[in-house]
């Protein structure tokens, strides 16, 4: 339940705060006072979108807060904690500030104290308010609105059957896309796999081995250079060792004299003795040295046979390189992703089958959650237009009555339930439509055209009134759905309004003094010009005799008329002895 909403910087409202208390509550004032302010406040707290024009001139921003009675158990309060809000015993406070002046319409949302994304205020909304004006009143001509307002009546054996259905039809509009994918394109993945089936052919019959390309480049550069390299050997050795010329001077003999000469010396001092312990290891590492080198000379011959064989494999290599990837291991690699791929493409045909079985099951299913759903919307809609008769007769529309028809449009190709072949959706196979029975000799008529803009309001709140059984929201809000309404039909609706207030919270936005008779508490919205050039709004609650001049206003500007101000005393006498005989 809302129990407080204050705004600040909104329009013409300056500074109001609403004290709301259970049961119905009426909203009244002159034209332009500021009530759609109010509304506009309210839709901001519950997620509406933010528009910077509505800030009040001369402000920063607009702030509205609201306090909310919950469930500390409920689903609301749950989503609030989930969003990291606290809870002051079972009061929740729901904030919304507008900046001024961005054209974004740029705001911050809080939810407990702290700050949350604005979506997070539309999803609590869910459970706290319902919201109905005139544009819902529009909205009540449009076939998937009408859909909805039966499939909610229905509850929630049929919710869950349409959310069955959902999901089911979801699957198979998947597996739809998937095999629509593989039999359209099977001219394409035919061609990809014959490309893939010849390229591993290619890498088969070379069989490349890993790092084999760079290994034959090395053997390559080494046979193409035998002779420069056996002489750069032999003179090497020549350098170190000797030659067959004796009188060559060569490295070893040249540390062997060296390490001679130290040989003399040796014990008298500890540090040329280490010096010659280094020489001495440089000998041996030379001649390590000189002798691999005169390995490696003896070793390496020309080997043109080689040679050759290791180029005609490096070419080999080299035509898969240029057409698959820059080296063998990146052929390689190439050729385990395609021998994959080509799987893929080559079950196409046992693909084809399993999502053509697949595809069967689920229309089979989908046929029987349409069936399921179907049946379900039927019942519901003899229940409705019973419930709504009813209503409809209590608002002065004795003879009127509404038709709900359900029904399914034959295809051909559509959904097979029940031996029949129907059109189908994401939403089932039924066409609902409301059509309206104005008086006992009319004919059902859609409601855009059957349907005055009173009727239309009347029939607006009978809908109302038989959801709000069905609706787990504690507060409705009524914005003019009373429009078009006169007379004796504006008494029963504040009887209607009456009774659901006896359930839920009801706030109600109204021109009519017979429906504001019936409120447990009335609001008056008043224009005030506290200064030149300004204007303010404020809210007040009337009670006594303020109520009856509120009243006798609302009758026709008989605000101090004394037979004004009687006519309303006997609209408030009537709007009690109504309600103190309907709680009996």
């Amino acid at each position: 339940m809302l129990e407080e909403l204050r705004l600040r910087g909104l329009g013409v409202i300056e500074d109001a705060t609403l004290e709301l208390g259970p049961g119905f509550t009426a909203i009244t004032g002159e034209t332009g006072a500021g009530k759609t302010m109010l509304l506009t406040g309210l839709g901001l707290l519950l997620g509406g979108r933010a528009d910077a024009a509505a800030v009040r001139r001369g402000r920063e921003r607009a702030d509205v807060d609201g306090r909310f009675r919950v469930d500390p158990e409920g689903r609301a309060a749950r989503r609030a904690l989930d969003a990291g809000a606290d809870l002051d015993g079972d009061a929740l406070v729901v904030s919304r500030s507008v900046a001024a002046g961005d054209a974004t319409g740029r705001s911050r949302s809080f939810l407990g104290g702290r700050s949350v994304p604005v979506g997070v205020l539309g999803e609590l909304a869910e459970d706290l308010v319902a919201v109905h004006g005139q544009a819902d009143q529009r909205g009540l001509l449009r076939p998937a609105v009408q859909r909805r307002v039966l499939d909610r009546y229905a509850g929630p054996e049929a919710a869950a059957a349409l959310a069955a259905y959902a999901r089911t039809f979801g699957e198979l509009a998947a597996v739809r896309t998937a095999l629509t994918e593989v039999t359209t394109r099977r001219r394409e993945r035919m061609q990809e796999a014959d490309l893939l089936r010849f390229g591993l052919t290619e890498v088969g019959a070379v069989a490349p081995a890993p790092g084999e390309d760079r290994e034959l480049r090395a053997l390559v550069e080494r046979l193409s250079h035998v002779d420069l390299l056996t002489r750069a050997a032999s003179g090497a050795h020549g350098a170190l060792a000797g030659a067959e010329d004796a009188t060559a001077v060569d490295a070893l003999g040249l540390l062997g004299a060296a390490r001679r000469s130290l040989e003399e010396a040796q014990g008298r001092d500890p540090a040329l003795d280490e010096l010659a312990g280094r020489l001495s290891e440089a000998t041996y590492l030379l001649a390590d040295v000189a002798a691999d080198l005169a390995s490696y000379a003896a070793a390496t011959e020309a080997d043109p046979a080689r040679l050759a064989t290791a180029q005609q494999r490096l070419a080999d290599l080299g035509s898969l390189t240029r057409k698959y990837a820059p080296d063998v291991d990146g052929v390689l690699a190439w050729a385990e992703q395609a021998a994959a791929r080509l799987a893929e493409l080559d079950g196409d045909d046992e693909r084809v089958d399993e999502l053509t079985a697949k595809h069967t099951a689920l229309l089979a299913d989908l046929a029987e959650h349409a069936g399921r759903l179907s049946a379900l919307r039927t019942a519901a809609a003899a229940r409705l237009e019973g419930a709504v008769a009813a209503e409809l007769a209590a608002l002065a529309m004795p003879q009127a009555r509404l038709v709900v028809a359900v029904e399914q449009r034959p295809d051909d190709r559509g959904l097979d339930v029940s031996g029949r072949r129907v059109a189908f959706g994401p939403h089932g196979v039924d066409e609902v439509e409301l059509l309206l029975i104005a008086h006992a000799d009319a004919s059902p008529r859609p409601l855009h055209r059957g349907a005055s803009g009173g009727e239309l309001s009347r029939l607006m709140l009978a809908v109302e009134v038989v959801l709000a059984g069905t609706d787990p929201v504690p507060t409705f809000v009524f914005d003019e759905v009373d429009a078009g309404v006169g007379g004796a039909a504006a008494v029963e609706v504040g009887r209607r309004l009456a009774l659901l207030a006896r359930t839920a919270q009801v706030l109600v936005v109204t021109h009519l003094p017979q429906v504001a008779a019936f409120a447990d508490a009335h609001l008056v919205v008043a224009r005030a010009e506290p200064a030149a050039g300004t204007v303010s709004t404020t809210v007040t609650r009337v009670d006594g005799e303020d109520r009856l001049q509120e009243l006798s206003r609302m009758l026709g500007g008989m605000a101090d008329s004394d037979l004004g101000r009687g006519h309303a005393q006997e609209l408030l006498t009537a709007a009690a002895d109504s309600k103190a005989a309907a709680s009996r």
